[in-house]
């Protein structure tokens, strides 16, 4: 048994839709913030790199990976997932998928991270969790737990 779980169950979330990639953004981080893992200044952090950079966080088909500089605003290395039921423009970019990772520092998340990405390379765990079905998804990722 897994006690230090990737993706715990309450830091998934599944919505019918968001007003806007912002909105979407704050709703994903939530559970981070309600957990102490990161604070306000962490998701504005995240908002204002997308503002600067453009959409690069959109890493795939409906996918994006968010996150900030490693530390600012954030307590401890932590993940949350919102699957939206339809697509929310993020700066010409349609997503469903919002994973928001919270870094301290450059390295103490990159095994997270590679674990985590493994599901999303997964084709068929994908498309599951594009579904945006939470009982699929928190099975899903138990599963990949359990696989460990």
């Amino acid at each position: 048994m897994v006690t230090n779980k990737l993706l715990k169950e309450k830091n998934i979330q599944v919505v019918e839709n968001a007003p806007d990639w912002q909105a979407a953004v704050k709703e994903a981080s939530e559970p981070l913030i309600v957990d102490g893992s990161i604070d306000e200044q962490y998701v504005k952090n995240m908002i204002n790199s997308v503002k600067e950079h453009g959409p690069y966080m959109v890493l795939a088909d409906y996918f994006a990976l968010m996150h900030a500089r490693p530390g600012e605003g954030v307590n401890k290395v932590d993940m949350s997932l919102l699957v939206s039921k339809t697509p929310i423009d993020l700066v010409g970019k349609p997503v469903k998928i919002f994973l928001i990772m919270a870094a301290v520092d450059n390295v103490s998340h990159l095994k997270n991270l590679q674990e985590i990405m493994s599901v999303f390379m997964d084709n068929d765990a994908y498309n599951t969790i594009l579904k945006g079905n939470k009982k699929e998804i928190v099975d899903l990722f138990k599963k990949m737990e359990e696989k460990k």
